[in-house]
């Protein structure tokens, strides 16, 4: 026995002459060096601890599942039915036809010109809306359909023409168009057709997204209004494919959604040479199961299994449905952790089942005997070669 405490204490000693490495200075030489300290007098943030259930995975699903972006029914409506309409700057053709010759625009003479119509010079519509047309006058085209304006043409010609019939149509579109700019291949202005065009279209017509589906998001300027849509959402949404209506602006950008991972799992390079800290989502709905084993798991050195803990923010609403009394809470947004249990197989199932948001925090606690595991390695680690240890036995 004293030879055993010899070669312990020679062990330690040995280890006392050697070099500590470290990563930087030690938390006493931070706090000594400093002209002011202010510490923490009192608890600052008062949480809800939640067990993971069947109730609180679907109260804080729903909860999840609302904040993803989505159009509102102001951006739903038919929007599509206004691409046909006449716009400010648009350039009109004009055709005029008679029933004979001898009238306002056929000469008598046959011959003269081929024919019985007359093609009026293109016509753009001015600031005000209007254009000119020959012996008819300015006309209030902006706002209007092609159709509409031939009728009125018509109308103010019958008395000088010979049954005149008109053709109007838009040989250039200029104030129909839209534009779609930010995080897509062919940032464009796009003239739209009188037949419509989608969000999901006009995002094609502009070369497509740079960044995958659950990553962008998809924003509306209409007027004084802003509507903004997960791509994903649109795409698995047709409600969410949305007609777009002349003089939209589509900014498509890239909002990466991110979750952090730590306490007793693998330490940072120890999974694949990456740091197992900090996670980007890989679609749209992550469940906390798949977020903790894209971190390696849990470390079977150190983790409690009966401790996995989910930190985020819960609605009032949502704490209410799982039971939560939260008259004391202020807000309504709560700091809320849940708590995951994997000694049980259910446990398991529970996890697999709970959506991740961005920004949430999953911390695997120790296990209380990780201590000594700890207190194992360092007596290895000091500990002398087994021939000095015979040698001092002696």
């Amino acid at each position: 026995m004293r030879s055993v405490v010899l070669i312990l204490l020679m062990g330690l000693g040995v280890g006392a002459c050697q070099p500590v490495a470290k990563d930087g200075p030690t938390k006493s030489s931070f706090i000594d060096s400093a002209d002011v300290i202010v510490q923490e007098t009192a608890p600052t943030i008062s949480y809800a601890l939640v067990d993971l259930s069947a109730q609180a995975i679907q109260a804080s699903n729903r909860f999840t599942l609302s904040k993803n972006p989505a159009f509102s029914r102001g951006f739903m409506d038919r929007g599509s039915s206004r691409t046909g309409l006449i716009g400010y700057g648009d350039i009109l053709a004009i055709t005029i036809f008679e029933a004979a010759s001898g009238g306002l625009f056929i000469p008598s003479e046959a011959g003269s010109r081929a024919g019985n119509f007359v093609q009026v010079p293109n016509q753009q519509v001015d600031a005000a809306g209007n254009i000119v047309v020959p012996y008819a006058g300015t006309i209030k085209v902006s706002g209007r359909t092609a159709q509409d304006v031939s009728s009125e043409i018509v109308q103010k010609l019958r008395n000088r023409a010979i049954e005149p019939q008109v053709v109007v149509s838009i040989a250039e579109r200029r104030g129909n168009d839209i534009s779609v700019i930010g995080e897509v291949n062919l940032p464009a202005r796009i003239p739209l057709d009188p037949g419509g065009l989608k969000v999901l279209g006009a995002i094609a017509r502009a070369g497509g997204p740079r960044n995958p589906a659950h990553e962008t998001i998809v924003t509306i300027q209409r007027g004084g209004a802003t509507g903004q849509s997960s791509l994903s959402t649109i795409v698995r949404d047709a409600s969410q494919n949305v007609a777009v209506r002349p003089g939209d602006v589509i900014y498509v950008s890239r909002e990466q959604k991110v979750f952090m991972v730590l306490g007793s799992t693998p330490s940072p390079g120890a999974i694949g040479g990456t740091n197992n800290r900090r996670f980007t989502f890989d679609n749209d709905n992550v469940t906390l199961a798949e977020a903790i084993s894209k971190s390696g798991g849990l470390d079977g050195l150190r983790a409690d299994a009966g401790a996995i803990f989910l930190l985020r923010y819960e609605s009032r609403e949502a704490l209410q449905a799982m039971g939560v009394d939260t008259s004391s809470y202020q807000g309504d947004l709560i700091p809320t952790i849940h708590r995951a249990n994997w000694t049980k197989a259910a446990g398991v199932f529970l996890t697999n089942d709970l959506y991740i948001r961005n920004k949430d925090i999953i911390y695997v606690a120790e296990h209380p005997t990780s201590d000594f595991a700890k207190l194992s390695a360092v007596f290895r680690s000091v500990s002398v070669p087994a021939s000095d240890a015979a040698l001092i036995g002696r």
